[in-house]
């Protein structure tokens, strides 16, 4: 958590806004994965430096239906974002991640 809150959000944003296109390939992003369940977050930035709102990308194992829920296999990397979280907002879904809050997650970052 310690790591997220020390992210200079803000000033990546208004560093970009000097950049050329060709100069910038990502938005500002923080990637964190519990080793032992395979889920991770990347947490990006998105706006302007006095507007901005965090996009969350919940990486997780999960049991996938198939053919009209026929079959199902294991996508080791199922993968549902949220967009327009405040800092706040992505801060919770950190703690759960770090917490092993997977039910939560799930309810809340879903496609």
């Amino acid at each position: 958590m310690h790591t997220f809150d020390k992210v200079p959000w803000v000033d990546y944003l208004t560093q970009m806004q000097t950049r050329g296109e060709n100069e910038i390939h990502f938005s500002p992003s923080l990637e964190i994965e519990n080793k032992a369940t395979r889920s991770g977050l990347t947490i990006s930035v998105f706006g302007e430096p006095e507007k901005y709102e965090f996009y969350v990308f919940y990486k997780r194992p999960k049991k996938v239906a198939r053919f009209f829920g026929l079959t199902s296999r294991m996508n080791n990397n199922y993968l549902t974002d949220a967009a327009g979280l405040t800092h706040q907002d992505a801060r919770d879904c950190l703690q759960a991640l770090l917490d092993g809050n997977d039910a939560w997650l799930d309810q809340i970052i879903k496609s």
